[in-house]
């Protein structure tokens, strides 16, 4: 990659002579674009940077060779940088990189998570100096366990890097991290120019704004434009057959889907003999596809190739996962969720396989920029989707093959290099309570006003306003979460005492309960258990079968055996937030007269058999159509909107419910449909706040068992709810009536 002319690389000779050495000693030829761009931003050191690339364009260098350059200046001997990264797995992976380019420089570098021994964190709290790579839970106990020393630790800070910072916004833990990057600045009195690493996001601004609230002006905007690789796609389809029985040594009998055994067949002629990413939506799939091909393997006598890797893995089986495929003398597929969709560095891979639908458009442009790193080899991506086989009692998701039809939807926006903003609008109250927690612990005490100060007032949670925080305070007064003293101090209640001093109290994300599998004396992981489980029964885990022996709840640990036989347990897909962007696209996926180039034969039959029931339905002018006794609302609309007009139906005492496609309304004629719709359109938009009210299961987040209900409806309001498009939606239903 050399420049064409000489004056574009000044910005090299800007940096430390021995970071130019390290760069020559590594055989580069060039720096890349984003990296060249860098230099002098980050040098300057008064302005916040965005770096966008997709992934394995060199970010992570591009950040690091300017800021360590700083780090060599006599002035900076005893300043730090902090890097912040939303995996542990993602913290070990940058240390490995960050520290070969540091030994040299004898800049100390720390990880800092969960894993990381007690010692070597002492280190960094005796001697705050080089680069902290920390999670922002890690962080968040930094405040509650060092509250007083942090003014002293972060003196001297120079930056604050955030990595994958596009997988921070709009979520919890997004807010949490936006409040702790505050916090620090607070705790030392000045500004610290921020530094994200992202995949290139539709829209930037946005990232900007996440960045730094109100920050908007200042940020120098880099977004590289090296990934003008060639990409090589084919959808496949597959029809659901009815379940194969299998006859079982121990002569069980059990059901299995037998179009995954197809698609298992299929993955494994088309990737065995090199390394590539299997992505399988949820948990139970990865262990499903690890198994399945795994033993492929095994009855044609070959060594294993595949491995699975997911959040609930213990640490030891993921890195071998990871260090498997990184050793290229052999080849290696992991079978993976999102986990793998973060920039951890497994080196080149060939391919991607999406089995199911991708969560988002977003997610799967992320999952390509795995493949096809080396210089001009294509991206290839694989994709393989499952449809039911239709009957006469066949519901209209299944007719209008939705699967298929939005997957091919995700692709075509994703060749327009179109992606999902990431959400924005909510309260994120659930996270205000553990960062007012949180505040309380770091100072020993804090009065109302201040706690508004820090947290709300030009701060991370701008939406929330004096009125709403002091209803919050006495929500959590009440809940014995905080109390007040007599001289006015907030402090923590009985209860906020025992929640601050749990080490579960570092995150703002809620998860379900965890229990420990163990086996011999050996843990294999740990696994969310939210449906009933019983001794004697089976589990697939770590690509395994297990036969559970012990259940102990109290201690939250499942004792299992090595357990022979395929025995498969039942799958359930899972299904991400669909953007309006999305559905209009499929509207005209159904509209037009083409097929794709990228489609199998199974996956055109299906499209042509979906674009068939579309017409047959009218549905390119109909919005309104009766199915036995059920009537269906098609508004060509994403989930948000699609969930407030539910919601809005439902207040009005129909029974509608989101089915993605389209709403249906049971029990309901067109007619009574109408006129209720008429009436909504009389009332003007909808106030989402009552809307909220109207909702049972509003308890989603962490903290919100701790709010009253009128604060958990104004944060599901603001959260889930887009009365406005819902409103939109109603009239385009009257008018296409």
């Amino acid at each position: 990659m050399h420049h064409s002319s000489s004056d574009e690389s000044q910005a090299f000779f800007l940096l430390d002579e021995k970071i130019r050495r390290w760069v020559w000693d590594q055989g580069w030829t060039a720096l890349r674009d984003a990296q060249e761009l860098a230099i002098s931003p980050i040098l300057s050191g008064n302005t916040d940077v965005i770096i966008a690339a997709a992934t394995a364009t060199g970010k992570t260098e591009a950040a690091f060779l300017p800021i360590c350059s700083r780090l060599l200046a006599k002035e900076n001997q005893t300043a730090c940088v902090i890097y912040l990264s939303p995996l542990k797995a993602l913290i070990n992976d940058q240390f490995s990189r960050v520290e070969q380019l540091c030994e040299r420089l004898d800049i100390p570098v720390h990880p800092w998570h969960g894993d990381i021994s007690a010692s070597k964190k002492g280190k960094f709290l005796k001697k705050p100096t080089g680069i902290l790579l920390i999670t922002p839970e890690s962080v968040e106990s930094l405040f509650v366990n060092h509250g007083t020393a942090i003014p002293e630790l972060f003196g001297d800070l120079l930056y604050i890097v955030v990595d994958e910072l596009h997988s921070f916004i709009g979520s919890e833990r997004g807010q949490q991290l936006q409040s702790l990057l505050h916090r620090i600045e607070f705790a030392i009195k000045r500004k610290v120019p921020r530094i994200g690493l992202s995949a290139t996001i539709g829209d930037m601004s946005l990232a900007s704004r996440f960045l730094r609230l109100n920050g908007d002006d200042e940020t120098k905007m880099i977004v590289s434009t090296a990934t003008g690789q060639e990409l090589q796609l084919i959808l496949r389809g597959y029809i659901k057959v009815p379940p194969l029985l299998m006859q079982e040594e121990e002569a069980e009998e059990e059901h299995v889907d037998g179009s995954l055994l197809e698609i298992g067949d299929d993955l494994f002629k088309a990737l065995r003999g090199s390394s590539h990413l299997i992505f399988a939506n949820s948990r139970k799939r990865v262990e499903f596809f690890a198994d399945f091909l795994r033993t492929t393997c095994e009855n044609q006598h070959l060594p294993n190739e595949f491995w699975p890797h997911h959040g609930n893995l213990s640490k030891g089986l993921r890195e071998d996962a990871e260090v498997a495929i990184k050793d290229k003398s052999r080849p290696v597929s992991i079978v993976c969720t999102s986990t793998l969709e973060m920039g951890i560095d497994i080196g080149a891979v060939v391919s991607i396989a999406q089995v199911g639908v991708p969560p988002s458009v977003a997610s799967l442009r992320q999952r390509l920029g795995r493949s096809g790193r080396k210089e001009g080899d294509p991206a290839i991506l694989r994709i393989y989707i499952q449809e039911n086989e239709l009957s006469e009692s066949s519901g209209i998701s299944d007719c209008l093959r939705t699967s298929l039809v939005q997957t091919i939807a995700m692709v075509r926006l994703l060749l327009e290099k179109w992606y999902e903003p990431p959400p924005s609008g909510g309260l994120h109250l659930s996270t205000l309570v553990q960062q007012i927690l949180s505040l309380i612990a770091q100072h020993g005490g804090v009065t109302a006003i201040q706690a508004y100060n820090v947290l709300c007032k030009n701060s991370p949670f701008p939406l929330v306003g004096q009125q709403m925080f002091g209803q919050l305070l006495r929500s959590l007064g009440e809940r014995r979460l905080i109390m007040q003293a007599s001289d006015g101090l907030l402090l923590h209640g009985q209860i906020g005492e025992r929640i601050v001093n749990h080490y579960s109290f570092y995150t703002a994300f809620s998860t379900p309960e965890e229990y420990r599998l163990v086996s011999g004396d050996k843990t294999l992981g740990s696994l969310p258990i939210d449906s009933p489980l019983a001794v004697d029964s089976f589990l697939i885990f770590g690509g395994r079968r297990w036969l559970v022996v012990e259940v102990d709840s109290s201690k939250k640990v499942i004792v299992l055996n090595p357990a022979k036989g395929r025995i498969l347990p039942e799958f359930f897909g899972e299904k991400g937030w669909v953007h309006d962007r999305v559905r209009q696209e499929m509207f005209a996926v159904y509209s037009e007269n083409t097929i794709p180039v990228f489609l199998d034969a199974q996956a055109r039959e299906l499209l042509i058999e979906a674009k068939g029931n579309f017409n047959r339905f009218g549905l390119a002018k109909t919005k309104i159509l009766p199915q036995g006794s059920s009537t269906y609302l098609f508004c060509w609309m994403g989930d948000r909107v699609m969930d407030t007009l539910a919601v809005m139906l439902n207040s009005k005492g129909l029974k509608a419910k989101n089915e993605g496609i389209a709403i249906v309304v049971n029990h309901s004629s067109p007619d009574e449909v109408q006129r209720c719709l008429s009436l909504m359109l009389k009332e003007g938009a909808p106030d989402t706040y009552k809307l909220a009210q109207s909702v049972l299961n509003k308890k989603t987040e962490k903290y919100d068992g701790f709010l009253t209900d009128e604060l958990l409806s104004v944060d599901y309001a603001a959260a889930k709810f887009d009365g406005e498009g819902a409103f939109n939606a109603v009239k385009v239903l009257i008018a296409g009536m």
